[in-house]
């Protein structure tokens, strides 16, 4: 939550002026006034009293991971619209337009560092982590559910010849893909090789 404390001739104008520093939609603040003002006193001998507001904002990590990505596209000129939503601890904020590939990248590699960068700028904001998921009109569950038939065809190609399969590098969110798509398998087993970027995940028949 961020809080302002502001003064003014009156109480609406503190509050603007809490309102521009925030740099907030005045609806979507709460207020809390402090001291009222007061004009001069009796025989003009006491000054004027300033209204004094205390304004805060709470803040909403899907809103700014919106703004954030929307800063990005306009930088990379491209347009676009994003709606926001949570799933238990997850905020999630998928990306629609016309011709957002160039947001996806090759095999999601644009995607990925637009979410870590999304992720970092609302921490800066925060002062806190926050889990966001950004997505390019489904691309993530596409993408999942590929991994997921290329899993199921190669564990049976194992099974049929009896080597193992190694598979081309893959982030650490796909690789749990792969692992966790086989791990029903009785006599499949899945590991992972190598040190990112290259890390790879491994196929083979479980020994014994």
């Amino acid at each position: 939550m961020r809080v302002v404390e502001k003064t003014g001739k009156t109480v609406e104008e503190a509050i603007t002026a809490g309102v521009l520093d925030l740099a907030v939609d005045r609806e979507h603040v709460k207020v809390e006034v402090i001291v009222e003002p007061t004009k001069k006193g009796l025989f003009g001998l006491f000054g004027t009293r300033l209204a004094r507001v205390r304004v805060s904002y709470e803040d909403n990590p899907g809103i700014l991971a919106s703004e954030f990505i929307h800063k990005v596209c306009i930088a990379m000129g491209v347009k676009a619209d994003t709606q926001v939503s949570k799933d238990g601890e997850h905020w999630h904020v998928d990306i629609n337009g016309p011709e957002l590939g160039i947001l996806i990248g090759r095999r999601g590699d644009t995607l990925d560092a637009l979410q870590y960068l999304t992720n970092l700028a609302v921490a800066k904001i925060l002062s806190e982590r926050v889990r966001i998921v950004v997505d390019v009109e489904g691309y993530r569950l596409r993408r999942e559910e590929t991994l997921v038939r290329l899993a199921k065809r190669l564990s049976e190609k194992v099974k049929r010849t009896g080597t193992r399969i190694v598979l081309e590098p893959m982030n650490p969110h796909e690789r749990r893909i792969i692992h966790t798509s086989l791990q029903d398998e009785a006599r499949i087993s899945t590991f992972s090789e190598g040190d990112d970027p290259n890390r790879r995940v491994v196929i083979s028949l479980r020994r014994g």
